[in-house]
């Protein structure tokens, strides 16, 4: 009885392993096979992600995932479902990898691996000029806060965001409670805003870089309020349980930060590099 017991378990560990040896080359073996990365990312998250006069994907993520290919020696194909999907993992071969600022957190480590570090901006909360405008942080108490939903400045607001193991500060919160307003898109919650602060929201938190990138593009309309709420790292990520994959995702990375390419692109961009 025991034997025949013994043998089931050595015949199942061997399933496993042949099973777990097909699946961590997968991922590679089927960008090779299709010619093709497929990158998934915001839509409208300028100058990361957004769609130009052309009506084609642009933006530093869009020019990394690119030139991520082009390693490859694939095309890219780029692909925007809603973020709370990107998000939420278990892509099940939709999607190769989201070089598509994201800022990991436990919640999503649970169905996403984040495999490097590409850059960090702060995190900072928005207000219309016109209206109950907010004057500092503090005034988050209680009021109408947006964010995109499924985002990590979602959880900071609901205050279960938890970045501890991903290079990133305790965070600090200056308010009790607020009231959450998640949306779509940051495109929607800035045109909520553009009607005065109070109107539907009194504000929204942001990536520093793409508040301002608002700010400059529509004059007049928005502001930022006080100092930054936390630094905000953003992760290359992948899908979970493909370890080859996982590597080669880390030595692409490793190579554009030593020959200068991941810098040139943060510089054309940002105007600044923000990949260290």
């Amino acid at each position: 009885m025991q034997s025949k017991t013994l043998r089931r378990l050595v015949l199942l560990a061997g399933a496993m392993a042949i099973s777990h040896s097909a699946i961590a080359g997968e991922t590679l073996d089927r960008i090779k096979k299709n010619g093709e990365l497929v990158g998934v990312m915001d839509q409208a998250y300028p100058p990361y992600s957004f769609l130009n006069a052309k009506n084609e994907m642009d933006g530093m993520d869009v020019d990394l995932t690119k030139e991520f290919a082009k390693r490859l020696g694939v095309k890219a194909k780029i692909e925007t479902p809603a973020w709370e999907v990107i998000t939420s993992g278990n892509w099940r071969g939709r999607w190769d990898i989201c070089i598509c600022s994201m800022t990991p957190d436990a919640q999503r480590a649970r169905s996403l691996d984040f495999v490097t570090h590409y850059y960090s901006s702060p995190a900072v909360l928005v207000t219309s000029v016109n209206g109950n405008s907010l004057t500092k942080v503090a005034d988050m108490e209680g009021k109408k806060i947006a964010a995109q939903q499924g985002g990590s400045y979602e959880r900071y607001l609901n205050k279960t965001l938890a970045m501890e193991g991903f290079g990133a500060k305790p965070i600090q919160y200056p308010f009790k409670s607020v009231q959450v307003a998640p949306y779509g898109s940051e495109d929607l919650a800035y045109q909520d805003l553009a009607l005065g602060a109070g109107k539907r929201i009194d504000g929204l938190v942001s990536n520093l870089v793409t508040a301002n990138e608002r700010i400059k593009k529509t004059p007049g309309k928005f502001k930022l309020v006080g100092d930054a709420l936390y630094e905000d790292p953003n992760w290359v990520a992948t899908d979970k349980g493909d370890k080859e994959w996982h590597d080669t995702v880390v030595k692409i990375f490793d190579d554009m930060r030593k020959d200068g390419t991941l810098k040139q692109i943060s510089i054309k961009w940002i105007g600044t590099d923000i990949s260290r």
